[in-house]
């Protein structure tokens, strides 16, 4: 039995600053001071707050050791654990109160959240399957194959509330039913970990930080609609990920979780994981499954729907990480107490990756109802170095943009499609001042364009057309008819694509041209990018009064184009510009500006 046990987080973002090398120094100083018996030191998942990592926690006290370095981890280990003198400097700042050590659930960052899918991230070890059984792990799992019949779990999941947090927001409980009523030698349960969205990492940070949680609630789901096996369709991307699950797989099957007559019940079911190779159209659930039996990764035109047809033309049903985390504690806690959360059409919670101009960059998991302005302002921390906040961006490409005019709105499924995005998988990017929304749009376009799989001529071609418009608006060579023909082309996207990824592309466009069509005019019309950022709009001056002739911003351009005598103001040769702002990072005075 530890004293004192000291948790180091082990997901992707804390690792890739190091967080493996502060677990070597951390056991090997324990181990000189012969604290080895004393002191235990687990690697868990994500805890959330990613722009602080390394992130350290030692218990009992819950002190928050934020951007640990490898020579921090002496002092913390001879000051702390050894001599119980906790090393106030290293904490993270929020924590630190004149008088007292605020615990970590009372700071802006956590307070307002409340973590369900997310509960073991940050708690346990990933790779321990007694530690995932210990917090009341299998235990849904025990009653559904003791207690429940098929339907009386289908029923547990409708009366809950819970909709799908892959994107859709179809509800579960149907979704389940639906492949229950259809007869079949075979019915398979598959996961789609696949998380194509720039800046998502929600089922990343599940699958790293508590892999045992979706084995288990697929296992359930197998009972539920008749399934005997399960696949995880994780990217290979997620090296850390695809270790942990595989480990809990082992672990499931060596504790009798997995595999043959579970819990005596007589009910079978395995999982197997299948990698995928990163294309973003496998995140739509046909393109999935094809890919899953070995072909190249298209959608498939619906009707038949999955639930009929689906992996080898058997009944499928395939949920994504997030909602199977939900499910063991909706079996266990019940479903009324899930539907008490959130909104009267959106139950429960949702994790979102925050990042973009934000100050605390990371996984928060809210309310549905929440609003905007509360998860960007108090928990993560507001907009960066005085910043106007200027929109959000929700649901990836296949999103939109929430302007500043509905900071107040609370999101859940339904209020954000009212606005013009959607909800997504749960990428939310902050947008400043600084950020022009034409090249926003253009960026979300052009990884569209990219990831079109090319089986539909509207996504294939239509995608194409609307990004040269995009490129011809932001270098200033467009008309006015161009932008009714990128409209023109948006809606026939929405319409005549085969699959989500066509029909949701047009809505970065379509939502930055709903709320900022006057960014669109100025590129169009006065040649000028108001956030001065499409270089081919720019041009850098240098304002004489401030100028001091120091030569520095001549000296830092790569084009010489900076000419002037020293202690005379300078000036800036247009032709020769190549705007690339070294020379305004390099400016000490604030003289040279860019419109």
């Amino acid at each position: 039995m530890y004293r004192s046990h000291v948790l180091v987080c082990g997901g992707t973002g804390c690792t890739s600053s190091g967080s493996h090398r502060i677990i070597e120094k951390l056991e090997k100083e324990i181990a000189a001071q012969g604290l080895s018996e004393e002191v235990g030191v687990v690697q868990t998942g994500c805890f959330g707050l990613c722009a602080l990592g390394p992130i350290m926690i030692v218990y009992p006290e819950g002190s928050f050791y934020a951007m640990v370095k490898e020579e921090d981890i002496p002092e913390i280990v001879a000051e702390h654990l050894l001599k119980g003198r906790v090393v106030t400097r290293l904490l993270y700042d929020e924590t630190t109160k004149t008088d007292k050590i605020l615990p970590l659930n009372e700071t802006n960052f956590y307070k307002k959240q409340h973590r369900v899918a997310l509960r073991n991230c940050g708690v346990i070890n990933p790779e321990n399957i007694e530690e995932y059984i210990g917090t009341g792990g299998y235990e849904a799992l025990g009653i559904v194959l003791t207690e429940k019949k098929p339907e009386d779990v289908i029923q547990i999941l409708l009366d809950s509330g819970l909709r799908g947090r892959g994107g859709a927001g179809f509800p579960t409980g149907l979704k389940w039913k639906f492949a229950a009523a259809n007869d079949a030698e075979q019915k398979y349960v598959c996961c789609n970990a696949d998380e194509g969205d720039p800046g998502a990492f929600m089922d990343r940070s599940i699958l790293e930080g508590d892999p045992h949680a979706v084995l288990e609630a697929m296992a359930i789901a197998g009972y539920a609609i008749g399934a005997s096996q399960g696949y995880i369709y994780v990217r290979a991307e997620y090296p850390i990920a695809v270790k942990r699950l595989e480990i809990a797989i082992g672990q499931a099957r060596e504790y009798g979780l997995l595999g043959k007559d579970i819990f005596g019940s007589g009910f079978d079911f395995d999982i197997e994981l299948r990698l995928g190779a990163g294309a973003f159209v496998c995140g739509e659930e046909t393109a999935l499954m094809t890919s899953i039996e070995g072909n190249r990764g298209e959608p498939r035109p619906r009707p038949p729907f999955p639930a009929l047809k689906g992996l080898f033309q058997r009944p499928t049903i395939l949920n994504n990480v997030e909602t199977y985390a939900n499910i063991p504690q909706i079996i266990v806690k019940g479903p009324e107490w899930f539907a008490s959360m959130g909104t009267e059409k959106s139950k429960g919670t949702k994790v979102f990756a925050l990042g973009g101009k934000i100050n605390n960059t990371g996984l928060v998991e809210i309310p549905m109802g929440t609003t905007l302005r509360e998860i960007v302002e108090e928990i993560g921390g507001g907009v960066p170095n005085g910043k106007k906040f200027k929109a959000a961006q929700t649901g990836g490409p296949s999103g939109g943009c929430i302007p500043a005019e509905h900071f107040d709105v609370p999101i859940d499924y339904d209020n954000l499609i009212a606005i013009g995005s959607m909800m997504g998988s749960g990428g939310l990017i902050v947008m400043d001042e600084d950020t022009c929304m034409v090249d926003i749009a253009k960026f979300f376009l052009e990884f569209t364009v990219d990831e079109s799989c090319g089986k539909c001529t509207p996504c294939r071609i239509g995608t194409r057309r609307m990004l040269e418009i995009l490129d011809k608006i932001t270098k200033g060579q467009a008309t006015m008819e161009d932008l009714d023909k990128l409209e023109e082309l948006c809606e026939h996207l929405k319409t005549n694509s085969l699959c989500a990824l066509g029909q949701t592309a047009p809505n970065p466009v379509l939502s930055t041209l709903r709320y900022f069509r006057d960014e669109y005019i100025a590129h169009i019309v006065d040649k000028k990018c108001p956030a001065g950022v499409c270089k081919d709009l720019l041009q850098y001056k240098i304002d004489a009064d401030k100028c001091k002739g120091c030569t520095l911003c001549a000296r830092t351009c790569p084009a010489d184009a900076i000419i002037g005598k020293v202690k005379e103001p300078h000036m800036i040769n247009p032709e020769k510009c190549l705007k690339c702002g070294a020379c305004m990072e390099k400016c000490r005075f604030g003289a040279i500006y860019k419109e």
